[in-house]
């Protein structure tokens, strides 16, 4: 009788161990999932990162980052519209292997008063074409810009952005956010400003060549800027090291659980 009261309470125990460890298992699936889906979103939007300083009045070296959200199709176009109520007189793009970049300008209902000459036109888009290259499945790519001036009474400045598939699918960056409201399906670029410094130099322009154009058409000086692989090498590695921390957290609590059965069973 004692024999078998033994055998069926050791049948108990371990009935209840494969109960827990499937519980661990489980929670530990879906948290690896949460991870997962929550980090996705953040590559999927067509973004706007400043190298540096951003600052109100000043100039700036940014990078339009542009990632493919198709897996059976490619990025051939992208657009970028620039506010005209806060216009800037000086848009350059950097020269990107592989495609072609268009400048466009339009007229001002108020002309825009820079280094003591009045603009009476302004940017108001810059559109790149794929001329021999193509942001495939699971790529992204950046474009440099060399903005300037900063308006000075705004904080922040909102370049809707439309991306073209060469499956002729287009994706339009336009919603803008509202503040207090979830994030929009399909938000628009957002260039973060910064207070104004004492010297109105933010970023300077993201190559040698692109900051000597600048200091002859807008007469600034420039610092140089970080290389766009630089900096979808750190986003990649931040990215990388989040992952792998949750992973082992997952890890080590999957193996305390297994510690702890591993241990019922040699009791049992």
């Amino acid at each position: 009788m004692t024999v078998l009261r033994a055998s069926s309470a050791s049948r108990v125990s371990t009935s209840r161990s494969r109960i827990s460890a499937s519980r661990v298992a489980l929670a530990g699936g879906i948290a690896l999932s949460s991870v997962v889906l929550l980090s996705g979103p953040a590559f999927a939007h067509v973004s706007v990162q400043p190298q540096g300083e951003a600052a109100k009045g000043g100039y700036a070296t940014v990078n339009i980052k542009v990632p493919n959200e198709r897996d059976d199709a490619s990025t051939v176009k992208l657009e970028v519209s620039f506010p005209l109520d806060h216009p800037l007189a000086s848009v350059m793009p950097q020269p990107v292997p592989g495609w072609k970049a268009e400048v466009t300008r339009s007229k001002l209902s108020k002309p825009l008063e820079l280094h003591g000459k009045k603009i009476n036109e302004a940017v108001s888009k810059v559109t790149w074409t794929a001329d021999g290259s193509k942001i495939g499945p699971g790529q992204f790519q950046q474009f440099p810009l060399s903005l300037g001036q900063l308006p000075e009474d705004a904080d922040q400045l909102v370049l809707k952005a439309i991306q073209t598939y060469d499956n002729k699918e287009v994706v339009r960056w336009i919603e803008e956010q509202k503040e207090g409201a979830e994030e929009p399906q399909s938000p628009a670029p957002v260039l973060k400003l910064s207070a104004a410094s004492e010297d109105h130099h933010g970023g300077a322009a993201p190559s040698a060549s692109a900051s000597a154009g600048a200091d002859k058409k807008d007469g600034h000086d420039g610092k140089a800027g970080h290389d766009g692989q630089e900096t979808a090498s750190a986003d990649s590695s931040d990215t990388t090291a989040r992952i792998l921390g949750v992973i082992g957290i997952l890890a080590g609590v999957a193996g305390v659980a297994f510690g702890v059965l591993a241990g019922r069973r040699r009791s049992a």
